[in-house]
This record gives structure tokens, C-alpha cells and sequence, in this order.
């Protein structure tokens, strides 16, 4: 991996303003203090994030790229959110990005020289990728569209869409198979 092809030049910008990024994010953005969104998102711009009006910022966030990251209008970034963004994400406006999401845009060529590849993810106007979703490059999620919890978004979804998993959680088993109930003992805790 340390002569996989690929990774500095994804930065977009000299060390030093990458250094420092890394600081400033550890300082003011990926805080777990609630101070105030108005001032991760003030330092995110000083970045080169382009950040619309009306934007909330939650803490605990992390971006690696703010001259790549480009928020809508009173959207809402929820706490613990990570862009790993080593393309650009567009985010719509009145988006919801809920907690714990992740959003990469990059991977590796896995089956030659693990070069860095990266491609952009797009999430329109209106749409909800709910908590601890991932949102992988080159995704595109469509107008108003929502995401279920714990899903993997990789390609397109339409507009309007409910995405997620279908399956309903099931009882799998005992855990203790030695201890499982006798009869007349369901439902006893």
C-alpha cells in the first residue's frame, strides 16, 4: 500500500494546507463539544467548502476534503458523519445526512497496483440517507429519495425511492442452546 499510486494527488492541495486542515477539523469540526455549527461550518468555508446559508453542521463530523464538499441550503449534517471525500460530494438543498453515515468516494484497483481511484457522489434536493449508512463513489441518490438505516448505496437511486434492506429481522436460535425454554416458559423474561 505505501507505493499504491494515487493518494497525495487526490489532496487537491499543498501539505501544508492539508496539515493544517487536519488540525483545524480535530480543533473545530470533529469536536464532540456542542459548539456552535455556525462555526464549523464558518471554517469548512475557510477551507473551501462550499457551505449554503441555513446549513447545521452537528459535531463529531469529519471531511477530508472541505475544497471538495458543496452543500445546498438548509440542509442538516447529522453528528458523526464522515465524508471521506477524496472526490467531490454535492449535497442538495434540505438534505438530511442523519448520524453516523459515512460517504467515501474513494477505493483502490484491488486487482493491480491498489492505485486510488475516486469518483463523485451527488445527493439531490430533498433526500434522507438516515443513520449509519454508507454512500459509496460515484453514487448519485435522486430528488426526495430516502435511504434506510444501515445501507449501502453504490450506483442510483431514483427519485422519490425508499432504498434500503427488505429483509425483516428474524429470530436466528437459542443463544445458550442448553438453556432454551421448556414448555409453557414462552414469553417469560
Amino acid at each position: 500500500m505505501s507505493r499504491a499510486p494515487g493518494s497525495g494527488e487526490s489532496w487537491g492541495r499543498p501539505k501544508p494546507v492539508v496539515y493544517l486542515w487536519s488540525a483545524c477539523e480535530l480543533i473545530f469540526v470533529t469536536n464532540p463539544w456542542q459548539i456552535s455549527s455556525r462555526l464549523r461550518v464558518a471554517v469548512l468555508r475557510a477551507f473551501g467548502a462550499e457551505i449554503a446559508d441555513g446549513v447545521i453542521f452537528r459535531p463529531r463530523t469529519r471531511v477530508k476534503s472541505p475544497w471538495k464538499l458543496h452543500i445546498g441550503p438548509r440542509s442538516w449534517i447529522g453528528e458523526g458523519v464522515w465524508f471521506h471525500n477524496q472526490d467531490h460530494v454535492w449535497i442538495g438543498a434540505d438534505v438530511v445526512i442523519s448520524q453516523e453515515s459515512f460517504l467515501t468516494t474513494g477505493s483502490h484497483r484491488v486487482r493491480t497496483d491498489m492505485g486510488l481511484v475516486t469518483s463523485p457522489i451527488r445527493i439531490d434536493d430533498g433526500a434522507w440517507v438516515t443513520s449509519r449508512c454508507m454512500v459509496l463513489g460515484g453514487s448519485r441518490i435522486g430528488r426526495s429519495a430516502v435511504i434506510q438505516p444501515m445501507t449501502v448505496v453504490k450506483g442510483t437511486v431514483g427519485e422519490n425511492r425508499v432504498y434500503g434492506a427488505a429483509a425483516v429481522p428474524e429470530e436466528l436460535g437459542d443463544r445458550f442452546p442448553d438453556e432454551a425454554p421448556g414448555p409453557g416458559t414462552a414469553g417469560r423474561p
